[in-house]
């Protein structure tokens, strides 16, 4: 069986000679030698020659004779849950969707801030403010530790 840490030190080889601030999301190595690869930019949006890259370097260093394998290595898609903190970082002040372990309570808000043990949140909620008719827009932080969190994702709007 391929290991991980031969396919990331691979990939992170090309990496470092892009020198465009990529970084890896994931690996997964499937039943079968499936090889899937999850990239990611700083900022912006990483290019398919990126993936063609590292996708090469890898492949090229392995060994088909040994063993066979299949590779595909993508970008982090829009779609999926943040699941490193340079996304979170790199995410910061866009809309996000957060779903809690506990109780599945699904949360929207604008990511503020993140960092090795938990990110915050902005949430505007409408609620009943004493001395007034109706409710009003508040604005409140909360912050979630990540053991509490069961996935969040981007909020994609058109």
């Amino acid at each position: 069986m391929i290991e991980k840490s031969t396919v990331r030190e691979l990939a992170e080889e090309r990496i470092a000679e892009l020198d465009r601030g990529i970084y890896i999301v994931e690996i997964k190595i499937n039943n079968g030698n499936q090889i899937l690869v999850e990239l990611d930019m700083e900022e912006g949006s990483i290019a398919i020659d990126d993936c063609i890259s590292v996708s090469r370097n890898i492949e090229h260093n392995l060994d088909r004779e040994e063993e066979d394998f299949s590779l595909e290595v993508s970008s982090a898609g829009l779609d999926q849950p943040l699941r490193v903190l340079k996304q979170y970082v790199k995410n910061i002040g866009k809309t996000v969707s957060v779903v809690k372990l506990d109780n599945g309570k699904k949360v929207e808000g604008v990511l503020t801030a993140a960092n090795e043990e938990e990110i915050k949140i902005e949430v505007k909620e409408k609620k009943s403010v004493e001395g007034k008719k109706k409710k009003v827009w508040v604005t409140e932080e909360i912050t979630f530790k990540y053991i509490e969190l069961k996935e969040v994702k981007l909020v994609i709007t058109f």
